[in-house]
C-alpha cells in the first residue's frame, strides 16, 4: 500500500499556543515511515512547512504518488504534542485543500481525547488515538476492528471505534533515515537564545531519545499518548546523530518529555561528549547532582530547562510532581549548572501556595546569579491531563477543548495575559470557522 504523510505548514495566529512557532522534525513522521516501510509498505514525506509549501505544491506529489492513505498531524511536531494549539484550523484547511480521494488519517493529541469531534472537523476518515507508529501499518494488513484506538466513518457515514490507545514500542524504532529529507533547511536552533553562549551553532535538529515519562504532574498533557516511559536503542540514536552530523547538524534537541531519567542517559552523554555536537533538552532539576551535570558540560550542554513549576514543597506536592529535593537544593543546582551551561532555566506555575512576594524574591535572586525564571503561569487544563479532571469534575467528553479554551480565556479576562502569551487570543470557535478563508489564501 502507499501512505501520504503530510507535515502542513503550520500558523498560530489568534490562538493561545504559546510554544516555538518555528518549524521541526515530524518525528512522528519519520519515525512512522521507518515503521511503514519495515512492514514493506511504500511512503512519501512531505515537509510543507520545512519546505514552504503550498497545499497547491503538495497536491502535485501527491498527484505522482497515487496514495492509497494520507496522514495529517492535528499538531506540529511530537515535540508539542503535550502542549498543543487547542484549534484544528490548520489540519482542516490542509485536508480541504488538498482534496484527496485517498483514505485520509489525522493522528495526535486532539483526535486521541475526541475523536468524533476531530473527525467531524476535520473531514478525515479514521483517526488513531494515542502513538501512531505502529498503527499506522496495520491498517493495510488487519481488520480495523483489531486495531487499538482505530476510530472510522465507513462510506455510509456510520463510525466505528475499538477501545484502547497506540502504543508504541520504543526498541522498534531503529535509526530515522535523512538521506532525502531537507535537513539543511533547519537552521532553527531549538531553544537557544542569541548572546548566550551558543551563537557559533549554525544549524539544529531534534531527535527523540525516549518517549512517555514516569511522573504523573497534573498539569501534564501525556495520559492518552506518550504516557510509559520508554527509551529507543541506544546504538540507533547514536547512530542518527552521527547521520546527523554528517549533514552539518552542530545542535540536537531533545524532544523527550524528560530527558535524564533512563538507564542509558549517561552512556549517551558520554557518547555525545565524543562528537563535535551540542545538545539541549526539557528536564527536572531533582534528576543531576553536580558529577551529572559535570558530565553534562563535558557532553556540550547549551540548553538546560527545569520545570520547577514551584519554589514550596506543598505547591509542588499539589501538582504531584513528586519532587525528592528542598527548594534550598534546587536553587543550589540550578546556580552550580549555570556556571557550566550557557542557558539554564527555571520554568514556574502558579499556584495558590506560592506568595507572590517569596515568587519574586526567588526570581531575583536566581536572575542575579545567570538562571533565567520564568513568571508563573496559569495551567491550560489539556484535555489529556488529570488537571482537566481535577478542573472539571469529568473525563473529557467530545467538547473537551472547548471547555478547556474557554475556561483558560476566562482566567484572564481581568488580569490580561502573560509574559509568554503576547496576543489577544480568539475563541476556539473563532479560531476553526476561519478555515474557509484559509484555504483561499494559503492556495
Amino acid at each position: 500500500m502507499k501512505y501520504a504523510l503530510v507535515n502542513p505548514k503550520w500558523s498560530f495566529e489568534g490562538s493561545t499556543y504559546f510554544g516555538c512557532a518555528e518549524a521541526h522534525f515530524p518525528l512522528e513522521l519519520l519515525s512512522a515511515r521507518e515503521v511503514l516501510r519495515q512492514a514493506g509498505h511504500e511512503v512519501l514525506l512531505v515537509d510543507a512547512w520545512m519546505e514552504d509549501l503550498t497545499p497547491q505544491q503538495v497536491r502535485q506529489r501527491l498527484n505522482s504518488f497515487d496514495e492509497d492513505f494520507l496522514v495529517i498531524p492535528t499538531a506540529p511536531s511530537y515535540l508539542f504534542w503535550r502542549c498543543p494549539q487547542p484549534e484544528l484550523r490548520v489540519p482542516q484547511q490542509w485536508i480541504a485543500a488538498l482534496d484527496r480521494e485517498s483514505k485520509k488519517i489525522v493522528i495526535g493529541p486532539h483526535g486521541s481525547v475526541t475523536p468524533l469531534a476531530t473527525l467531524r472537523k476535520t473531514g478525515a476518515d479514521i483517526v488513531l488515538r494515542g502513538e501512531p507508529d505502529q498503527t499506522l501499518p496495520q491498517l493495510a494488513s488487519m481488520p480495523w476492528e483489531m486495531i487499538a484506538g482505530c476510530v472510522w466513518r465507513d462510506d455510509a457515514g456510520r463510525i466505528s471505534a475499538t477501545p484502547g490507545l497506540g502504543a508504541t514500542d520504543m526498541r522498534a524504532i531503529g535509526t530515522l533515515d535523512y538521506s532525502d529529507y531537507p535537513v539543511e533547511k533547519h537552521s532553527h536552533l531549538h531553544h537557544i537564545f542569541a548572546g548566550n553562549g551558543a551563537d557559533h551553532l549554525r544549524r539544529g535538529a531534534e531527535v527523540e531519545f525516549a518517549r512517555g515519562c514516569p511522573y504523573s504532574c497534573t498539569f501534564c498533557n501525556k495520559t492518552l499518548f506518550r504516557n510509559k516511559y520508554r527509551e529507543r536503542e541506544l546504538n540507533a540514536v547514536v547512530a542518527e546523530i552521527d547521520h546527523l552530523i554528517a549533514r552539518g547538524v552542530e545542535y540536537i534537541y531533545f524532544i523527550d518529555e524528560i530527558f535524564g531519567v533512563g538507564k542509558q542517559v549517561r552512556e549517551l552523554l558520554e557518547e555525545i561528549a565524543k562528537r563535535p555536537i551540542a545538545i539541549g533538552f526539557q528536564t527536572r532539576i531533582d534528576l543531576w547532582d553536580e558529577a551529572s551535570i559535570d558530565l553534562l558540560a563535558r557532553a556540550h550542554c547549551m540548553s538546560f530547562e527545569c520545570g520547577v513549576e514551584s519554589i514550596t514543597d506543598e505547591g509542588r506536592d499539589a501538582m504531584n510532581k513528586n519532587c525528592r529535593i528542598t527548594t534550598e537544593r534546587i536553587t543550589e543546582l540550578l546556580v552550580y549548572a549555570r556556571q557550566r551551561i550557557p542557558w539554564v532555566q527555571a520554568n514556574l506555575i502558579k499556584v495558590r501556595e506560592d506568595d507572590p512576594v517569596q515568587v519574586a524574591a526567588w526570581q531575583a535572586n536566581l536572575k542575579s546569579k545567570g538562571v533565567w525564571v520564568s513568571e508563573p503561569v496559569p495551567m491550560f487544563p489539556f484535555p489529556g491531563s488529570p488537571e482537566y479532571v481535577t478542573t472539571f469534575g469529568a473525563q473529557p467528553d467530545e467538547t473537551a477543548w472547548e471547555r478547556a479554551h474557554e475556561f483558560y480565556l476566562q482566567l484572564f479576562v481581568d488580569k490580561g495575559f502573560s509574559d509568554i502569551q503576547d496576543q489577544q487570543p480568539l475563541t476556539l470557535q473563532q479560531l476553526e470557522a476561519m478555515d474557509e478563508e484559509m484555504v483561499c489564501v494559503s492556495c
